[in-house]
């Protein structure tokens, strides 16, 4: 804060403001191979609009091997005479159908797969290509294409994908980007009779020939590329159905171990009450039209496929979190590994709230408490994904799920419940933004409008900034003067970067009978000294007991170092009336504030005034009148 003019001597202001109210982690991620790949995806793909995919696979689950087609319908942005795809160059291309014509191809490198019309395509106009392949698909980040053994029995197989972020590539042609959804999906999947397939959208038909099936599913709602999915098993299958707090019911289809069904069954049917939770929170669910369901693998976690999540076991939490992605997530996808936290962020911060709504049975302290202790475990990193070619970077626990989700918590505790949660809902139901991409300015918009504030700073700190504040809190309380608090508050950063954190500071004054919460804004680096009013006498003091920040803090106990006096100007404008003063007229041993906003204080003629020291707010002033003076001892 800027010093004040003063008619006589000198002063120092420091701004002096309280408000007073009354008031397990995801299993880990498998190791990475290629942690700093350069080059993640091909260059080449934006010039062309993904419309629909048609998947027609013949597979084994027992052996790692895809045979089949795929074919995209697009419409090209340009003129073009080739077309480029995502896919791994360890894949055998058989030929390429364009229109019952075969087209020459290639791999200009191991992840680029180009195909050369011999003519150019008119902007515009939809058009379709067939890529028919086969292959052992290769494995990377959370394994891509996976086959394993079932929990039941070494001759029981799984076969599954799991394509974020960057593995759709792994196991067939596609444009592996945050920017362009395809508006809807069919998928063949022929396999031997005795398993089941399950994948997005809705189980069409189930045609046997001979000692084979073929399942085909469709999915008419817009998925990015790497939501797309299948799972194979011989599964035992079994059907929810829940009633909505929205009206209509709702298909949960669950693929499981025939040795698991029991149990995953007794986790599976509690989801109802969550999922209505987030549909009267959030809004209607987002796919339903088809269904929500889940198919068991063998990986640790779930992953949130559309309609569909892929489980490898049965954590209540993580059903929960999964769940909370079809709308965070799902429905809004994050517009670049960036922003992951607007997908992970988020989903584990839904998972919190379900604690706090008791419908998990850890409580939201809990949960609240194991988040903030995770993300302060260390000092550096940011929700800021700063490095999307590593992929366990991208899903960090402590920084993309913890901070994320603490990033939220404390925009709630900013802005207010109402302004919170309107914002969340604008931002999840915004026609601009629903079944498409979004970054975190598109939500720190929503925010900024419901709470009609700017969150620059905030953002800056909290989602850009590394680190938290480590406070350093030293309070007293004057008995003789109404118990009157002073409190001074210091924060260092954790990673010493010289970011100041400007947010609301609550702390618990109590004793054995009373205690209230005061909330310290803390604005600035020179906001330090605060006082406030209290209607006891505290004996102890507790940094944020609701856990609203994600910091640390040390309260300490000091006796009153002098009486400090508050200028309220209530009687008139004299500074020798008692009237005027909280504490009475000062005396030279008393600290004094001209507190902003209060009436100016006049020194009568003939009138010495005393005081120790002397704080002015902005703009507030203290006037001498003809031999008045005011003897300041420091």
């Amino acid at each position: 804060m800027k010093n004040l003019i003063l008619s006589i001597l000198f002063f120092i202001f420091y701004s002096l403001f309280a408000i007073a109210q009354d008031i397990d982690e995801k299993p880990v991620i498998r190791t990475n191979n290629e942690n700093h790949l350069q080059l993640r995806s091909c260059q080449y793909t934006n010039n062309y609009d993904i419309k629909y995919h048609r998947f027609e696979f013949d597979i084994d689950p027992a052996v790692k091997y895809i045979k089949g087609n795929v074919t995209t319908y697009f419409v090209p942005l340009e003129e073009l005479n080739m077309m480029y795809f995502d896919f791994r160059n360890n894949m055998t291309v058989d030929s390429v159908l364009y229109h019952g014509t075969q087209l020459s191809f290639s791999f200009p490198s191991y992840i680029e797969f180009r195909v050369n019309f011999g003519q150019y395509l008119q902007t515009g106009i939809l058009d379709s290509v067939t890529i028919f392949y086969q292959g052992e698909p290769y494995s990377d980040g959370f394994g891509s294409f996976k086959v394993d053994k079932t929990t039941c029995s070494d001759q029981d197989s799984v076969m599954w994908t799991l394509s974020e972020p960057f593995g759709a590539k792994n196991w067939w042609p596609n444009k592996e980007v945050l920017t362009d959804k395809i508006d809807s999906v069919d998928m063949y999947i022929t396999a031997n009779k005795k398993y089941h397939i399950g994948s997005n959208g809705l189980l069409v038909s189930r045609d046997t020939t001979g000692d084979k099936i073929t399942d085909h599913w469709k999915h008419r709602y817009p998925i990015p590329t790497y939501l797309i999915a299948y799972a194979a098993s011989g599964y035992s299958i079994y059907k929810d159905t829940f009633d909505l707090y929205n009206g209509g019911q709702l298909e949960v289809l669950n693929y499981v171990f025939p040795c698991d069904s029991a149990y995953a069954h007794s986790q599976t049917e509690k989801l109802d009450t969550a999922m209505n939770f987030f549909i009267k929170k959030f809004g209607a669910y987002p796919y339903e039209n088809e269904k929500y369901g889940h198919a068991q693998c063998r990986f640790s976690g779930g992953m949130e496929h559309t309609t569909m999540t892929f489980m490898g076991g049965w954590w209540y939490y993580i059903l929960i979190h999964e769940m909370a992605h079809q709308w965070f997530g799902d429905k809004i996808t994050c517009g670049s590994w960036h922003d992951i936290w607007l997908n992970e962020g988020f989903a584990t911060y839904l998972e919190g709230l379900t604690c706090e709504e008791g419908i998990q049975t850890k409580t939201f302290h809990d949960w609240l408490s194991s988040k903030k202790n995770s993300v302060i475990s260390n000092n550096y990193g940011s929700v800021y994904c700063d490095d999307t070619t590593d992929v366990n970077r991208i899903f960090n626990s402590r920084l993309s799920y913890n901070k994320g989700a603490y990033l939220l918590h404390m925009l709630r505790w900013i802005l207010g419940d109402d302004d919170f949660f309107d914002a969340l809902y604008e931002y999840i139901n915004d026609p601009a933004l629903v079944y498409d991409f979004a970054k975190t300015p598109d939500l720190k918009a929503h925010l900024e409008s419901a709470g009609d504030t700017t969150l620059n700073e905030f953002f800056s700190d909290w989602f850009y900034g590394e680190g938290w504040p480590d406070y350093d809190i030293h309070w007293s309380s004057d008995n003789n003067c109404n118990n009157k608090l002073r409190v001074s508050i210091y924060q260092t950063h954790s990673a010493n970067q010289g970011t100041f954190f400007e947010m609301p500071v609550p702390v618990k004054f109590y004793n054995d009978t009373k205690d209230t919460i005061i909330v310290f804004n803390q604005k600035c680096s020179i906001d330090t000294l605060f006082f406030a009013d209290i209607s006891f006498e505290p004996t102890d003091a507790e940094f944020d007991p609701d856990l609203w920040l994600c910091a640390k803090a040390t309260v300490t106990k000091e006796t009153v170092p002098f009486k400090t006096i508050h200028w309220t100007g209530e009687y008139n404008n004299l500074w020798n009336i008692s009237a005027n003063w909280d504490c009475g007229v000062p005396t030279s041993d008393d600290e004094v504030i001209i507190p902003t906003g209060t009436p100016d204080c006049f020194i009568p003629d003939n009138y010495n005034a005393n005081c120790k020291r002397l704080w002015i707010g902005k703009n507030a002033k203290v006037i001498t009148y003809g031999t008045a003076h005011l003897n300041i001892g420091q």
